[in-house]
């Protein structure tokens, strides 16, 4: 038994209505707990090959209590090679909106604009360290959250996600150490708060999306801890053009044979395989761990040759993998059967 209410809006798991998303889903959620986390989060991928990822952060889930603001850039090159910057910034230089989103840590901003009748256009501009992205996240579609947007874990935990840019036309600049390129391709915007130490909640969860010229799908699937019941969160939205067709918590997540990683420290699967009951069945194959990480190297007492093999023992090898995968996609629609393949790229994090 566990206490863990998901705020659909049924029936079930699911939602027959999606929630409208309004401008103050995506703004700040103010929390008094030290445990209070909120981060924004961007990515791009452009016609030139380049990914792009930034995070404007009030607090991590990992930060310790009272710990200060930061940003995050990422360039993941054709090459295969990543660029990666991030700093951090005292309280005082970072302003929340409450109203709609509207970030500023440093120099660095990020807002959205609401035109009447139009969706809206998110605004972001990160500059660090040699890496300046300057970009514009034109929505496709409308934004969306599954239910009403928070799960909560007990009377004092909960984990919320928004998404306020399903799938977006990208325009504008990225700039690194002084080379300019066109900022044009695909991108995606979200949003998590919540309260709580995360790591003794959560066990895992899988994150990723996929999009062709029709379809766009968005999952999550995140496992607690057994003494939180083993609970399995898994919101998934199918949307056909700007129309949601599927918006819903009923997604069985199965994973494939494991396969270890040196840099990580752990397995991750080979493939995962996710499927809503006559609805649709998704698979991903990993083709490239282009991303692997040890969270405890960013610990700095934690990642020492002679401390960290005690950690492990003591807290597990919590780690973050992105993977680029090949997916295949079935749709079934009133007897109809639509299958769509193609490349794209999907997180695990693993916290035990």
């Amino acid at each position: 038994m566990t206490s863990i209410v998901e705020a659909w809006n049924g029936p079930g798991r699911g939602d027959a209505t999606p929630t409208t998303v309004e401008p103050r889903h995506n703004a700040l959620h103010p929390a008094t707990s030290k445990l209070a986390f909120e981060h924004w989060y961007f990515d791009a991928t452009l016609d030139s090959g380049h990914v792009v990822v930034g995070f404007l952060t009030k607090r991590r889930p990992e930060d310790l209590p009272n710990a200060k603001p930061w940003v995050e850039l990422i360039v993941y090159a054709p090459d295969g090679t990543r660029r990666q910057v991030s700093k951090r910034y005292p309280r005082a230089a970072a302003t929340f909106g409450l109203e709609s989103f509207d970030v500023r840590i440093g120099d660095n901003h990020a807002h959205t604009e609401f035109r009447e009748g139009a969706l809206p256009v998110h605004h972001v501009r990160l500059a660090e360290d040699g890496l300046v992205f300057d970009l514009r996240f034109h929505n496709e579609m409308p934004s969306w959250m599954p239910g009403q947007g928070e799960t909560r874990f007990d009377a004092r935990n909960s984990f919320g996600w928004v998404v306020g840019a399903p799938r977006a036309r990208v325009t504008g600049t990225v700039e690194i150490d002084g080379v300019v390129l066109p900022g044009t391709g695909r991108g995606y915007a979200d949003h998590n708060w919540g309260v709580g130490d995360m790591k003794k909640i959560i066990d895992r969860w899988h994150w990723g999306r996929l999009y062709d010229g029709e379809y766009s799908l968005l999952f999550a699937d995140v496992l607690t801890q057994p003494g939180r019941g083993a609970h399995e969160i898994a919101p998934l939205l199918l949307a056909r053009g700007e129309e949601v067709v599927l918006s819903t918590g009923e997604t069985v997540l199965t994973e494939g044979p494991r396969r270890y990683h040196p840099v990580a420290g752990r397995e991750y699967p080979e493939w995962i395989e996710l499927r809503v009951p006559d609805q649709l069945d998704l698979r991903l194959t990993v083709d490239s761990v282009i991303h692997a990480h040890d969270l405890l190297d960013d610990v700095p007492i934690a990642r020492s040759r002679l401390i960290k093999p005690l950690v492990h023992l003591a807290i597990g090898h919590p780690a973050y993998f992105r993977f680029q995968s090949t997916f295949e996609l079935t749709v079934h629609d009133g007897g109809r059967t639509d299958t769509r393949t193609g490349t794209t790229l999907h997180e695990l994090v693993a916290l035990k």
